[in-house]
């Protein structure tokens, strides 16, 4: 189901201060931000790429399973006079990413920008601890739901011969983060990996593909899946901040700028790699605490 918004207004922000230096670096592209809407109050990853991309000129298609998500991002993405078109989809099924594909190829004809973003925890623990059955939903949520959008999505760029991937994995994915969930660490290891086979064989047609590695980052999702393993809401969030070189997790923000840049022209030249944004965790000796 594709819902198309295109109201146009003014101002709600997120890090405000921020958002005020626009230099329009996304002007006229056509970007699917899977997994745009956030689990419950707050900025996600997604909703903060997606409102970023759009205060660059973007015209985002705000993909979300949860179709009120979505639409949050939407409205915020319309009141500051921006572009974005609603669409729901399930990034696990290939019908619902062909139907999603085939909605934005016949309203725009190109796609310029894919950010998958959509992933999951899954259940904490090794493999002695983790089900079959949680193994194959986490790699089918975080890697096999990048590969179905890249399907479906890569031949009307290579069309194009244009096109920028940007594919989240995690600092997990290089690094034990001191929080047991192998299925997890896992499967962002498996995104690396499909990033740079993806990168190198059609570069050359002008496509770029990259991973972000998030570190400690603040997010809705953080609050709803790992608050259980900490104990309690605010051990979670002192223990992760005192983790943090600097003090303090980052917010989806870091992540979303971090994005823009591998979105846009200025990292023409900047393919196959993985950004980390973990404030210098990973650059340290031993998992956080």
């Amino acid at each position: 189901m594709t819902y198309v918004m295109s109201m146009r207004c003014s101002a709600q922000a997120g890090r405000t201060g921020l958002a005020r230096r626009v230099v329009a670096r996304l002007k006229n592209k056509v970007a699917i931000v899977t997994g745009a809407g956030s689990i419950g109050p707050g900025w996600g990853n997604g909703k903060a790429v997606a409102a970023l991309f759009a205060r660059e000129g973007a015209h985002v298609i705000a993909a979300d399973r949860d179709i009120r998500a979505a639409e949050e991002t939407a409205k915020i993405i319309l009141d500051e006079g921006g572009l974005c078109t609603v669409v729901e989809v399930d990034v696990t099924n290939a019908a619902s990413v062909a139907a999603m594909t085939k909605a934005v190829l016949d309203m725009h004809g190109r796609v310029d920008i894919l950010h998958n973003n959509v992933g999951a925890t899954g259940q904490l623990g090794g493999p002695i601890d983790v089900s079959e059955e949680d193994w194959d939903q986490t790699f089918t949520i975080n890697a096999k739901s990048i590969y179905l959008t890249c399907n479906a999505i890569l031949p009307a760029m290579l069309k194009a011969e244009r096109g920028s991937i940007i594919n989240v994995s995690s600092i997990a994915a290089i690094r034990y983060t001191g929080i047991p969930y192998v299925s997890y660490a896992a499967s962002k290891a498996a995104v690396l990996q499909f990033t740079q086979s993806v990168a190198l064989q059609y570069a050359a047609k002008g496509i770029r593909c990259n991973a972000l590695l998030p570190g400690l980052i603040d997010t809705p999702m953080v609050h709803a899946q790992l608050t259980g393993h900490y104990g309690d809401k605010e051990g979670m969030l002192d223990r992760r901040n005192a983790t943090s070189p600097t003090g303090k997790m980052g917010d989806a923000w870091d992540v979303a700028y971090a994005a823009l840049y591998l979105a846009s022209d200025e990292a023409r030249y900047v393919n196959g790699t993985s950004l980390i944004v973990d404030g210098g965790l990973t650059a340290g000796i031993g998992p956080p605490a």
